[in-house]
């Protein structure tokens, strides 16, 4: 009976060392972001060994990663009722409770957790710091606080370090960050995570080159992890950007890595995800069509695949197909909708309502357009950065009231690349929709809108001559003789101060003419003199012009 204790104790004691090394290579899976390979590992532990609380948390960590809310929740509920290390879980259900704002609710199962921890555990406090981080709402601070907790336990661990590493690194500490992923690679020289972020903090400062020579060191160590591609891919879309005349060359190198990133994961439907938000990124739509299709084909009932086919369908030219699947993913109240999504949604619904050739409008579809890109500007300012080349189209085929709809959108992010040049069209598209109109018929809100817009292009570029004509013409619709007078003399003040060739060009009289024409009629209300003297300045550049001569027989 003693031996058959001691077998019996040494077979329980062999299987807990079988299943701690099962973790551990679960935990290696997750980090080369084999997320489907580590699901498999995980329901694989679970289904032999349902007392084994932490696998439900990795498992349910994944669920998470992978925005699949409801699968996380339940995943963590059942490790709830596991034997061992079940009140992990708390610590995932802690998470969703930050998703959803709920800070209370959260800080109380953290608490909860952090009663079940043994003198000498730190990985908790870990795993807690991360969910302050890994979620909507990121909260640095409180991570940091958190992992200072772990610190006291073990402060010389390389996960702790690595931890302190992300925290400083969302927290925008970035001299802390380098030195805590430096000090968790010195303690851990195979935790290569560690050494792709000193790479990853060399691309944000848009140090591109000394980042891909971080990540070379990375692949010197181990080429087959995953992770290190996907940065190299984003690093090349990255430099694609900030270098002129090479978008198309590291564009290509960034595409190439993300392929050779998804050869080295598993092709699963969350690295196919990943892969679709890259594409998205670097345009590709005719790639981001074909993942779709694939994505559709593993799993057609996942909410996220309509969102890509929406984007893919409206940049290839399918509205319809796009106004179906993007209604269809917004609709859906469990699905966590992005600004990406209106945008799209909008765009394509302005598309299909501008009929044929852009001569004819479906107004309610194009009013739902509009109504849907505020939407997205309101959830995220940045995505009216590029809205003003949709502006210009409408407003290159006459559409002026409906250009400017969508430049006045566009110009409400004042960081737009276009922010200027969206504002003239803005100014200009109002003008038109009102020029010729009876002075009861003129929108006069639309047309201060007008003014504002050439105002904040003089504001930043004075010497933009034409925008002072614009403004003038804009006032007068407006009848305010005195700011329609003040912006055609700045115009003409400007212009003569660049000298006698200024002054011949055949496009500069004309506007000249024009200011002179237009002062005069404005001053006859209230300055007969200024009158006579701007009409006599008009006809001096223009002896035959006929408004000139008939106000000034008028006048005398």
């Amino acid at each position: 009976m003693n031996k058959f204790k001691i077998l019996s104790v040494a077979f329980f004691a062999s299987a807990s060392v079988l299943q701690a090394q099962s973790i551990d290579e679960v935990k290696k899976q997750i980090d080369a972001e084999q997320f489907q390979n580590a699901k498999t590992s995980l329901k694989s532990i679970i289904k032999s060994n349902p007392s084994e609380g932490k696998a439900y948390f990795l498992l349910g960590n994944i669920y998470l990663n992978q925005s699949v809310i409801d699968s996380a929740k339940i995943t963590y509920d059942q490790g709830l009722k596991a034997k061992d290390d079940a009140y992990f879980n708390n610590i995932g259900l802690g998470q969703i409770d930050l998703e959803k704002n709920d800070l209370a609710a959260a800080k109380a199962k953290f608490e909860s957790v952090k009663s079940e921890m043994r003198k000498k555990d730190f990985e908790e406090y870990v795993y807690i710091a991360r969910a302050y981080m890994n979620n909507s709402h990121p909260d640095y601070k409180a991570a940091l606080a958190t992992l200072e907790l772990a610190k006291e336990k073990n402060g010389s661990e390389p996960q702790v370090l690595l931890a302190f590493g992300d925290a400083y690194y969302g927290d925008k500490n970035q001299n802390q960050a380098f030195i805590s992923y430096r000090n968790a690679f010195q303690a851990d020289n195979s935790l290569l995570r560690a050494k792709v972020q000193l790479g990853v903090l060399l691309k944000g400062a848009k140090a591109y080159k000394e980042a891909v020579d971080a990540y070379n060191e990375v692949i010197a160590l181990n080429p087959n992890y995953a992770p290190v591609y996907r940065e190299l891919a984003e690093t090349y879309y990255y430099w694609a950007l900030n270098v002129p005349g090479r978008y198309d060359q590291y564009i290509k190198e960034a595409l190439s890595y993300y392929e050779k990133y998804m050869s080295k994961t598993d092709y699963s439907l969350a690295s196919r995800m990943r892969h679709a938000d890259f594409l998205i990124l670097a345009k590709d739509y005719k790639a981001l069509e074909i993942e779709a299709n694939k994505m559709k084909e593993l799993d057609n009932v996942n909410p996220r695949i309509l969102r890509y086919l929406g984007y893919a369908a409206f940049e290839n030219g399918h509205n319809e197909d796009a106004i179906a699947s993007l209604q269809k993913f917004i609709d859906n109240p469990a699905n966590k909708v992005i600004s990406l999504d209106y945008l799209y949604l909008g765009k394509a619904k302005i598309k299909k309502g501008t009929i044929d050739d852009g001569t004819a409008i479906d107004p309610v579809l194009y009013a739902e357009g509009v109504a849907l890109i505020k939407k997205a500007v309101e959830l995220e300012p940045s995505v009216a950065d590029g809205l003003g080349d949709l502006g210009k189209e409408y407003y290159e085929k006459k559409m002026f009231k409906e250009a400017a709809a969508i430049l006045e959108i566009a110009t409400s992010y004042k960081e737009s690349r276009t922010f200027l040049i969206d504002n003239y069209y803005l100014g200009n598209s109002i003008y038109f929709d009102n020029a010729g109109k009876p002075v009861a018929e003129r929108d006069t809100i639309a047309l201060k809108k007008a003014d504002i817009a050439y105002g904040n292009v003089l504001e930043a570029s004075p010497e933009t001559v034409d925008a002072y004509v614009s403004r003038a013409r804009t006032n007068s619709l407006l009848e305010d003789d005195q700011a329609m007078i003040k912006y055609y003399q700045e115009y003409i003040d400007h212009v003569t101060a660049k000298g006698a060739e200024e002054l011949a060009k055949p496009t500069v009289k004309a506007k000249l003419v024009e200011a002179y024409s237009t002062m005069g009629a404005g001053y006859a209300n209230f300055d007969k003199a200024k009158a006579i003297e701007h009409f006599n300045k008009a006809l001096a550049i223009d002896p035959a012009n006929q408004y000139a001569i008939q106000a000034l027989k008028t006048l005398q």
